[in-house]
């Protein structure tokens, strides 16, 4: 069955994928991945066998699929909800205890929620709305944009835009928040009289932070910053350490971090942090939750925000999410001119020998940001692998206990080559897309359910 026979209808090669012999078959694997969007295709075996006789108790091959794990959710919707669950997970942990390894004492602990922006690189259209309600006029056009106008985030004079300043900028995001945090264990040590190298006698700084790209293509850091004692979450902080002191502390750091990089011409350009940093405290999780009037955010809330953040894409499409190969490739993007004109400049400034540790090219379709999107200090809370051994460690248990079966007296072997990804046929990605669909809708109502019991 070819992807695209011209002689019949998507509706036709539905119909008769469904009707195939070996479609339940298929729809098991589908299923099994929770309708992935492009699986990863594996052809083997696995097997267990008895630890000491070295007989086969159990075995099962052939083709199977396995989830690509991709966290964008343009890209695959299924593998970007488990994401986002694991990340949820992983900042809730840190904010609220009580699970993988962290006290509920963290909750006392002092604690702030800090947004660190890019600074600007020239006037792009833009769509504010005032307290009452009413929407203002773009500050660069004067026009007013509805939510959906493809404009809001684009140069408005893209030829006095600074391109290469902030690509640069992008590519150095990274180091520009490591000497933030530097520069924040200055500041803390400072109001409290220390020396610098003494700080990590007295406390700790923990965090988590995501990276989240704005309308306009760059990104900006959300981090849960904490304070603990010298031993991490367990050990009580020290009493001079108060959540207003941290704030004024992480606006002093923000404030005071610059990098210098110089540009293609060797004119040095000086890169920090926006002037608009935004730092919220962040409160106990509340039997019914309301607003704030001092703009602080619960723990539930707070950990939600940062899972939806960590699975958003570079811009309005997917068009981006894949690797460029050439300038073919930037050519047919389908992305905003705005963009586009990011992608090619890290593309061109990729090819100077100047900027080859930066990697630009490798990554001019994250429009130059080559850093994880979720980091996290070490003891800040769990990790995303333990949280993924967890659960096949579970699953394993299932097998087992449906086999009647201990895991001391067996031996897993597994024997896998690769065969592909995704699937042959539009049809193929329709049905796997509905099936999704359906699971995520079922999963949903049954959350529902449970929570208001």
């Amino acid at each position: 069955m070819l992807p695209g026979d011209p002689y019949t209808t998507l509706e036709d090669r539905i119909a008769r994928k469904v009707a195939s012999p070996g479609y339940r078959e298929w729809r098991a694997k589908v299923t099994a991945t929770n309708g992935c969007a492009v699986p990863v295709r594996l052809f083997g075996a696995w097997q267990l066998h008895d630890a000491t006789t070295r007989k086969v108790l159990a075995h099962h091959g052939g083709e199977i699929f396995v989830p690509c794990g991709n966290r964008r959710s343009a890209v695959c919707p299924t593998c970007s909800d488990r994401y986002a669950a694991d990340a949820y997970h992983l900042m809730h942990a840190g904010l609220a205890g009580g699970s993988k390894g962290v006290p509920t004492t963290v909750t006392d602990k002092p604690r702030a929620f800090a947004t660190l922006t890019a600074p600007s690189f020239g006037a792009v259209h833009n769509r504010f709305t005032a307290g009452n309600g009413k929407t203002r006029p773009c500050t660069g056009c004067g026009e007013y944009h509805h939510q959906a106008d493809p404009r809001i985030g684009t140069a408005v004079d893209p030829g006095g835009y600074d391109y290469e300043g902030s690509v640069l900028w992008q590519a150095n995001a990274g180091a520009l928040w490591h000497r933030f945090r530097i520069a924040l264990n200055r500041e803390l040590a400072n109001a409290a009289g220390l020396k610098v190298r003494e700080f990590t006698d007295h406390a700790r700084l923990s965090y988590a932070k995501v990276a989240e790209y704005q309308r306009r293509g760059l990104v900006h850091f959300h981090a849960v910053v904490r304070v603990d004692g010298p031993d991490g979450p367990h050990d009580r902080t020290p009493s001079w350490v108060t959540s207003e002191l941290l704030d004024a502390c992480v606006k002093a750091a923000a404030a005071s971090v610059r990098l210098t990089v110089p540009r293609p011409d060797g004119v040095a350009l000086d890169l920090r942090w926006g002037s608009q940093v935004d730092v919220r405290p962040i409160r106990a999780n509340q039997a019914h939750e309301v607003e704030n009037a001092d703009g602080s955010i619960s723990e539930t809330r707070l950990a939600a925000y940062v899972a939806k953040y960590a699975t958003k894409t570079t811009g309005k499409t997917d068009g981006t999410d894949r690797p460029i190969r050439s300038q073919l490739c930037i050519d047919h993007a389908k992305v905003s001119d705005h963009h586009r004109r990011i992608i090619q400049t890290a593309w061109d400034l990729g090819g100077l020998p100047q900027y080859e540790d930066l990697k630009l090219r490798r990554w001019a379709h994250m429009l130059g940001f080559r850093g994880h999107f979720l980091t996290k200090s070490k003891h800040y809370s769990t990790t995303f692998k333990s949280i993924r051994d967890e659960r096949r460690a579970f699953r394993q248990a299932e097998v087992l206990e449906r086999l009647g079966l201990e895991a001391d007296s067996i031996v897993v072997i597994n024997d896998w080559a690769y065969q592909g990804n995704g699937y042959d046929t539009d049809a193929e990605r329709e049905l796997a897309a509905a099936l999704a669909g359906r699971i995520r809708d079922n999963r949903r109502r049954k959350y529902e359910q449970e929570t208001h019991q």
